[in-house]
């Protein structure tokens, strides 16, 4: 199996991650537990902000929180000096709590309401992604309300749209995001905003896919940017400070996967962006990107525990495990892939073939099938490798589960940052019904 970041057996055929032995976590906080290995984390980032200064070029590198937002996985982000993508008033109020230098915010989302927006005027976020038309006007009427002027970027679907190592270069124009490059739409936005002493358009923004293994779609995505920006150039007058060119950086999920490392995506950005640059006669533009499951993805592991078992002669055998689709969603989501190994019983051999289920009521709730693991036993510890984006932002309460609690580990040393939820946090909202009578 491949280990990721500080991952590794230790002299008692255990899973060690940050010098710490993950049968000690799960005696010290339980499980479920999600694990992040932060000095993964922070040699992504480090890699992906090492390839702009190499290349010198200016460069904004965004955590897209989405990934996984907490105060303090927000917080690691302002130490290796990234800036900060959010999505939605909650995300926003994250950054805010965490003491985030709100111009380096960048706020996306494709139906921000009148208040979040208003939200991201009064914490004077440095830049927001506008999506559509009807934001156009909401966010003119806040800036006015504010007294502000906005840096925007106007976000487009280029026509190119990718997903592994496949790229469809048409059709883009059905998507919720965006304005469609092609149709009109995108240049209608452009001609609003620049119109409007309300916003100071800084560029364009896109965002192609995710899992993405090569870099093709980015440099397919550069070209048809700028050969619009070029005849907007002629039209209107502008050239683009910036060109956001999204995020989408796949990682290693199985063996399977083979996504570039980080600075070779960006390489391939940089090229594309000075040969058009050159080609159009433009300057360079500040390059912004946003890698969210690229820099905690392949850094977070679930452990659990294994409870009960279910043997189906000449068919399967049934691990279950005291999680699932509550904490882990996208395998019933997306039939995303993930592999696993027994956290205590690291050295044995993993040559017998097992599903891993979930607890949750529903014949969906399977995390991994037909994946190769020792004998196991009631107690043993499964780790999930490759957890840490969207797991625990997509975790629920579903059959009322307590949420897990997630810790950072690194240089030997661990650190509580969510706490487990407890049954009286997932009632804590609920009111009790009074009947008619009681109400008159």
């Amino acid at each position: 199996m491949f280990l990721h970041g500080t991952s590794r057996h230790n002299d008692l055929g255990h899973l060690e991650i940050g010098g710490i032995d993950t049968t000690e976590l799960a005696k010290k906080y339980g499980t479920p537990l999600y694990i992040y290995d932060i000095a993964l984390v922070r040699d992504r980032a480090r890699s992906f902000k090492k390839a702009f200064e190499e290349a010198r070029i200016s460069a904004q590198v965004a955590y897209a929180s989405k990934a996984f937002s907490s105060i303090a996985m927000v917080q690691i982000a302002k130490e290796e000096g990234l800036s900060l993508d959010v999505v939605s008033g909650g995300e926003l109020y994250t950054a805010v709590a965490a003491g985030f230098p709100s111009e380096r915010i960048h706020f996306h989302g494709n139906n921000k309401s009148y208040e979040e927006l208003s939200m991201a005027l009064s914490h004077d976020v440095g830049c927001i992604v506008v999506d559509n038309f009807h934001e156009i006007s909401q966010l003119e009427k806040a800036a006015r309300e504010h007294g502000k002027t906005v840096s925007v970027l106007l976000r487009v679907t280029p026509g190119v749209e990718a997903h592994t190592h496949d790229y469809i270069t048409t059709g883009q124009e059905d998507s919720k995001f965006g304005f469609d490059l092609h149709n009109g739409q995108a240049e209608q936005a452009a001609k609003n905003v620049l119109a409007s002493d309300a916003f100071n358009l800084l560029g364009i923004h896109c965002h192609i896919g995710s899992q993405i293994f090569d870099a093709t779609g980015f440099v397919l995505a550069a070209d048809k940017i700028f050969a619009k920006l070029a005849e907007w150039r002629e039209s209107y007058g502008f050239e683009p400070k910036v060109l956001n060119l999204g995020g989408g950086f796949g990682i290693r999920y199985t063996k399977e996967d083979e996504p570039l490392p980080p600075g070779e995506y960006v390489k391939h950005m940089i090229q594309a962006v000075k040969t058009n640059a050159d080609r159009y006669s433009f300057r360079v533009p500040e390059i912004w990107i946003e890698p969210g499951r690229s820099l905690v993805g392949d850094a977070g592991t679930t452990l659990y525990q294994i409870g009960s078992k279910k043997v189906v002669p000449g068919l399967r055998e049934y691990v279950a495990v005291n999680g699932g689709m509550s904490d882990n969603i996208r395998p019933a989501l997306y039939q995303a892939k993930y592999e696993a190994a027994i956290a205590n019983k690291m050295n044995a051999s993993h040559n017998k073939k097992a599903s891993v289920a979930g607890k949750l009521c529903e014949s969906g709730d399977m995390l991994i099938w037909d994946i190769d693991l020792p004998e196991t036993e009631a107690g043993d510890l499964l780790a999930v490798f490759c957890t840490g984006a969207y797991g625990y932002s997509m975790a629920n309460n579903y059959n009322r589960i307590p949420r897990p609690a997630v810790v950072f580990v690194e240089d030997g040393k661990d650190q509580l940052v969510i706490k487990r939820e407890t049954f009286e946090d997932l009632i804590h909202l609920d009111l009790p019904y009074k009947s008619i009578v009681e109400q008159k």
